[in-house]
């Protein structure tokens, strides 16, 4: 490697202060912490009322947090100048504010440190107070403060929508207060082809109103691009969808559907067994030896997995399980066929049979025929819009709940919704360019 491309070693270009306009003149290591005393590159000692030049009068030291250098946190000693105006006695202090926020107590470097970890490293606020040697209250408003105003108040994040996802969240278990966000997630680049999906935004409260009033304070423009909804069964976010979104499909995805007809399985199962027990299933019953078994699609299922379905069903006092798992299956193997159209037409074909003639004694199949019936159009128009699926947005779920094990769970749902906004707002490529 030729020694030309290097440079004379520079503290100052290292710890990154000529970015800061400032320049580093001494340092003190310890095991523990790192401290680098600097000064203003370019001193200003000229009167911001008269213009006139200022007399020194002594030095002030501010300390701020910086970037941490091999997990040891770093301390900025800054030295500026205080001047005295002769004409207009005027006292100032040589400007910091490209260093850092008025009365922050970490530098923007420091900031953008502890962004970028939160977002692209999914590090805890703990661990990036530990990093900066601040309090965690001073590390959580810094970031959260940046991140807000960085990434979540850019109107640009909004551009290119065309297909939204909606659900529902459960972010606080505990028995008081409100349990329930309602998540709204851009399906766009997981219909293209060209990434993963992103949270949008989170609201307080689920109901047609909360995502109506949502959808209501887009711009038209904005709505008029949006092409597909994909929902779960709540009728709420259906009716707010047709009213403010009257040109897009809605669509009731694979997954909330294959749940639906899954609990009414599990319900029958449950129902015969209290009707032979007179109690819930347990673990010598063979109706709940195999409740996992009967959720399994039989494509997939071991040999062995299929002998205990064919012994199960072949009793005569499960055969209202055996008939609900059969609509089960069938709805299954629609939606895995490779040509939509014969998907639509098989699960068309179900919808109707199940809608109109069920058996007596099946009240948990009557009403999932009810539901898909009054829903069937929703239903079937997944297979007009493959890939507009809600199940990223539950996968986007599953990374809220491991961002709440993260931080020890959340009592602050204002916090709560910009870390998640953070944690799954698609903003890493911004951080990280490179990812």
């Amino acid at each position: 490697m030729p020694h030309s491309i290097f440079t004379p070693p520079n503290l100052t270009t290292f710890t990154g202060l000529d970015q800061l306009g400032l320049t580093a003149i001494g340092q003190r290591l310890t095991t523990v912490k790192a401290e680098i005393l600097c000064k203003v590159t370019n001193p200003a000692p000229w009167c911001r009322t008269c213009g006139e030049a200022g007399v020194p009068r002594d030095t002030v030291t501010r300390r701020l947090a910086h970037a941490p250098f091999g997990w040891r946190p770093t301390t900025l000693i800054i030295r500026h100048r205080r001047y005295r105006c002769a004409t207009c006695q005027k006292v100032w202090r040589e400007d910091l504010t490209g260093v850092a926020v008025p009365r922050q107590k970490i530098s923007y470097t420091g900031i953008h440190w502890a962004l970028t970890g939160l977002v692209t490293q999914y590090l805890s606020v703990s661990r990036i107070a530990e990093g900066l040697g601040v309090t965690w209250n001073t590390a959580n408003d810094a970031v959260l403060a940046e991140g807000q105003r960085l990434l979540i108040d850019d109107p640009a994040r909004f551009e290119g929508v065309t297909v939204l996802g909606v659900d529902e969240h459960v972010w606080r278990h505990t028995k008081t207060g409100d349990k329930y966000v309602t998540v709204i997630v851009d399906l766009t680049p997981v219909k293209n082809g060209t990434g993963p999906s992103r949270l949008l935004d989170m609201i307080p409260g689920r109901s047609k109103a909360v995502f109506k009033t949502w959808l209501a304070e887009r711009d038209e423009a904005w709505k008029q691009r949006i092409e597909v909804v994909a929902m779960d069964g709540f009728t709420g976010f259906k009716t707010a969808a047709v009213e403010e979104l009257p040109q897009a499909v809605e669509v009731m995805d694979p997954f909330h559907v294959i749940k639906l007809a899954s609990e009414a399985m599990d319900q029958t199962r449950q129902r015969i067994q209290r009707e032979e027990h007179g109690r819930r299933g347990r673990k010598e019953d063979p109706l709940y030896q195999c409740r996992r078994t009967l959720t399994k699609g039989l494509a997939f299922a071991t040999e062995k997995q299929k002998a205990r379905l064919d012994d199960l069903f072949k009793n005569r006092k499960y055969e209202s399980v055996q008939i609900v798992w059969s609509v089960y299956q069938r709805m299954v193997d629609a939606y895995r066929q490779e040509k939509p159209a014969v998907g639509r037409w098989a699960l068309d074909q179900l919808i109707e049979e199940i809608g109109t003639s069920v058996p007596k004694g099946l009240p948990e199949l009557k009403k999932l025929g009810g539901t898909l019936r009054r829903r069937k159009s929703d239903v079937l128009a997944y297979f007009d819009h493959v890939g507009s699926s809600n199940g990223p947005a539950e996968a986007i779920n599953g990374r809220l709940e491991h961002l709440r094990g993260i931080a020890l769970g959340f009592r602050n749902l204002a916090h709560y919704i910009v870390r998640s906004l953070l944690e799954t707002g698609g903003f890493r490529p911004r951080l990280h360019p490179e990812s």
